[in-house]
């Protein structure tokens, strides 16, 4: 099962999450307060963090910030706040899920599933050979390059470091370039049928990669949104 690095400066959430993860399986590693848990993660990488928002030394947020310089590991936000721009933000810094305190303890197992299914780390129900070579070949698309199987992407031969969510999100629009993918198909590409999520979410997503190949190549233009239908890959 997963390695799982969870940041929370309330005792009881630290207690009662790390029981609930550990019951399943899970090996996990507390810290309390930011500062401590981003040297942690970047030390000893798990396979996925969970961070609380609001916390001593350095919230939430400025860790995940700072983790994404580096890595697309897996991340959950926590936060006792309920406000969209929070929520709105943690997707723009990469977060791949989020969930409001308080919440039930299974719905976060089963969101901690969805995530860790997503980047590989639990394996899903057998493949046939074929569907299982489909789903790992390689995507070359112009200068585009994905490689599903290493979790690779070049563009024009330089890399682009981007998070599973982000990743499944392009290789959904760049299997069929031209054809629009509405937030919907996008959802359902990337996101587990137990994870909700609005458009925003997508929208968030889709701002943050183009970011990132922006980095690499200032005119790219490959993702075309459609406003009102969704987006799609345009190959040069």
């Amino acid at each position: 099962m997963a390695k799982i690095t969870l940041v929370d400066d309330d005792e009881n959430i630290v207690t009662s999450v790390s029981l609930a993860l550990e019951s399943h399986g899970h090996t996990v590693k507390a810290y309390y307060d930011g500062a401590t848990g981003l040297a942690a993660l970047e030390n000893e990488p798990p396979d996925m963090a969970i961070l609380d928002v609001k916390m001593p030394r350095m919230d939430g947020m400025e860790v995940l910030r700072r983790l994404r310089r580096t890595s697309d590991m897996p991340v959950i936000i926590l936060t006792s706040k309920d406000e969209e721009i929070d929520e709105i933000l943690g997707f723009n810094l990469g977060a791949d899920d989020y969930m409001h305190k308080p919440f039930s303890q299974r719905l976060l197992i089963e969101r901690v599933k969805a995530v860790l299914r997503r980047a590989g780390v639990e394996g899903e129900e057998p493949q046939s050979p074929a569907a299982a070579a489909e789903g790992s070949r390689a995507i070359k698309r112009g200068k585009l390059t994905l490689d599903p199987a290493r979790h690779d992407c070049l563009w024009d031969g330089k890399p682009v470091k981007l998070t599973v969510t982000e990743f499944l999100l392009l290789q959904s629009l760049a299997q069929r370039p031209g054809f629009v993918k509405s937030r919907d198909n996008l959802m359902d590409a990337a996101y587990d049928d137990q994870v909700y999520v609005d458009d925003r979410t997508i929208d968030s997503h889709i701002k943050r990669m183009r970011k990132k190949f922006r980095d690499v190549d200032p005119e790219f233009d490959a993702i075309e949104t459609l406003y009102g239908v969704g987006y799609r890959y345009r190959e040069s």
